[in-house]
């Protein structure tokens, strides 16, 4: 096909740009968002405790080891974007394809929005008024002010404009923050750990007594699938691999693994400076803030304002990589219109796609911070449909190929990832769990599923009318490939 094509039709393959240590850097930088340095005094440590925190991240992150083993062996078996969406087609069929699709879309497009209002909060912190001006309305206690908005629109167009320009030019850029990001929480916790005050007494109690140790642990280890969402950005990039697919693996499991440790770097130089539950009652805007200034002075707000800038912006890029290769595969399929599918002459991007989430992303902080967090709260379940139907096919190409090298050990894997997906759905929607979502974010996953209904009905039936043959076409890129649906 001609490199000047602009066909709505053009599916030709995107160009392979990223080395491994960007999609390293782009997994980790998914993965540790501004929630690692605004969660620990909000949902952390009153909801668990230090310890129990810390096992749950541990645990959490060991169960979604296993879902990102069998991502690796899907990847190196089909190098294709598309990431769930595509291993849902491969064992289930178009309508799981779409499930799969539709449940992380909004997700990923959101968590661009949520990790851009976490700028106004750090503006907020370090320079307070600067941006606030223009009182525009309130919306669930969030006053969404015109200079605020300038400032996010302006900072996504750019991280738009970089994507739009090429997945390599956002990978290096990627791996500078991301070094910047572990830099900045080493500081961090070096600087409370060296604190006069600093103790091991003031990390009791170690967990919230009030619910008791399991219980803790439960509470953290349930929103797994939300702390560690992003190292499906690998996957989801896999046809720009500029490295052997094979390594995506080791790539994912590294960057869950340093998320872990992040988690409970970041969770524990907040605790430790001072008795963790008297910094709980001083009511501060931002403890981890707070606690940076304490043991490090001005330095420390620096240090940390450039460390929660690295996470925010990897963040952004991260899921504008996923969600735009998402919607570009969504598109190719004809899932999506074929208006989601072009690839840009010049840089061989999925244009039209990121335009759309731009779009999207800069709609979403008009309606203020608190909905945007219904959403991601809701969007964790679709993460989590995700990973289970990911684990399941995965588990059926290992049944359907038993004599190929690993496939005993990856069938167990695969086991476990759904085994582990079907627990961390357990603890998001039964009432009463210690991970159960709000009232506020089943209604927004009830209208988000009520839309997909309405879309599935009127788009799917192009799709559903192809042959098997021309469907594993557009998705896999070769109907060669097998499939493990009827």
């Amino acid at each position: 096909m001609s490199g000047n094509s602009t066909n709505s039709d053009d599916t030709s393959a995107l160009k392979k740009s990223i080395k491994p240590s960007q999609a390293w850097a782009l997994a980790l930088g998914a993965i540790l968002g501004w929630g690692a340095f605004v969660l620990p005094a909000l949902r952390f440590l009153p909801s668990a405790g230090p310890l129990a925190a810390c096992i749950g991240f541990m645990l959490g992150g060991g169960m979604l080891f296993f879902v990102a083993i069998s991502y690796g062996n899907m990847v190196s078996k089909y190098p294709v974007a598309g990431g769930a969406f595509t291993f849902a087609y491969i064992g289930f069929g178009p309508t799981a394809a779409f499930i799969c699709g539709w449940a992380l879309v909004l997700g990923y497009i959101c968590i661009i929005a949520l990790n851009a209002t976490a700028l106004a909060l750090l503006s907020r912190f370090l320079l307070p008024g600067v941006f606030e001006v223009g009182y525009l309305y309130t919306i669930v206690g969030w006053k969404v002010y015109a200079g605020e908005l300038a400032m996010l629109i302006a900072i996504l167009a750019g991280c738009g404009f970089l994507n739009y320009c090429g997945a390599d030019l956002v990978g290096k850029i990627q791996v500078f923050l991301a070094f910047a990001l572990v830099a900045g929480v080493f500081a961090l916790f070096s600087g409370s750990c060296l604190m006069e005050s600093a103790s091991v007494s003031n990390l009791f109690p170690l967990y919230a007594e009030d619910k008791g140790l399991i219980a803790s642990i439960m509470a953290i280890t349930a929103i797994a699938p939300w702390l560690y969402v992003g190292f499906d950005t690998i996957p989801q990039a896999a046809e720009e691999f500029d490295f052997p697919h094979k390594d995506a693996q080791r790539l994912m499991l590294s960057a869950i693994a340093w998320g872990v440790l992040l988690y409970a770097l970041v969770t524990i130089a907040v605790a430790v400076v001072m008795p963790y539950q008297e910094l709980l009652q001083m009511d501060v805007p931002w403890a981890t803030g707070t606690v940076a200034k304490m043991s490090l002075g001005n330095a420390g707000s620096v240090i940390l304002a450039i460390a929660v800038s690295a996470a925010i912006f990897t963040g952004i890029n991260g899921f504008f990589i996923a969600s735009s290769r998402l919607l570009f595969s969504m598109g190719r399929a004809k899932v999506l219109p074929a208006w989601f599918a072009q690839i840009h002459p010049k840089h061989q991007t999925p244009h039209n796609a990121i335009v759309f989430v731009l779009v999207i992303a800069i709609s979403a902080p008009f309606f203020g911070r608190e909905v945007l967090n219904w959403v991601v709260d809701m969007s964790a379940i679709g993460t989590v449909v995700a990973y289970l139907y990911s684990c399941l096919a995965a588990y059926k190409y290992m049944v359907a190929h038993p004599f190929e090298e690993g496939s005993k050990k990856g069938k167990i894997n695969a086991a476990l990832g759904t085994l582990s997906s079907v627990i961390c759905l357990c603890l998001l929607t039964i009432p009463g769990s210690p991970g159960a979502i709000g009232s506020e974010s089943w209604m927004a996953l009830l209208v988000w599923c009520a839309l997909g209904g309405i879309f599935y009905k009127t788009k799917i039936g192009e799709f559903t009318s192809m042959s098997r043959k021309e469907q594993t076409e557009l998705i896999l890129g070769c109907s060669s490939r097998p499939v493990f649906f009827k």
